[in-house]
């Protein structure tokens, strides 16, 4: 079954989010917004693009950069000043906040969703289920 157009929306705040925060980890421009309208193929390719980016940026992080502050602007225009490691842990845990709203979408409409539990990617196998 097809998602409903929201679903696929919030997908794409989801990789928003992840290009806005990594474009300020790493000092560049963003290429996208905080809710891009993305079609299945771009949100595909730029999945990919953000596996690349942060590979490349946790690889080369020394564990004391954790610590560096980052300046920055948010959608609303306020300046804030923030530590890699909350930058880091924030990207997560709002992608895993998304994740479970889109599984539950998902769901909704038919589909069975990947798992989105971090210990079933660690492992590289699903989850259990309910039974």
């Amino acid at each position: 079954p097809v998602p409903e157009t929201s679903t696929i929306e919030l997908y794409g705040h989801v990789l928003g989010a992840e290009e806005i925060w990594l474009s300020r980890l790493t000092g560049t421009p963003p290429t996208v917004g905080v809710w891009p309208k993305l079609a299945v193929a771009e949100s595909q390719a730029l999945a990919a693009e953000l596996d690349r980016g942060y590979r490349e940026f946790l690889w080369s992080l020394e564990p004391a950069a954790l610590q560096r502050m980052i300046t920055y602007t948010n959608s609303a225009g306020q300046e804030f000043h923030t530590p890699v490691e909350d930058i880091l842990l924030h990207v997560c845990m709002h992608g895993c906040y998304h994740r479970g709203q889109i599984a539950a979408r998902l769901r909704a409409v038919g589909a069975e969703p990947l798992p989105t539990d971090y210990i079933a990617f660690v492992r590289g196998t699903a989850a259990a289920i309910r039974r």
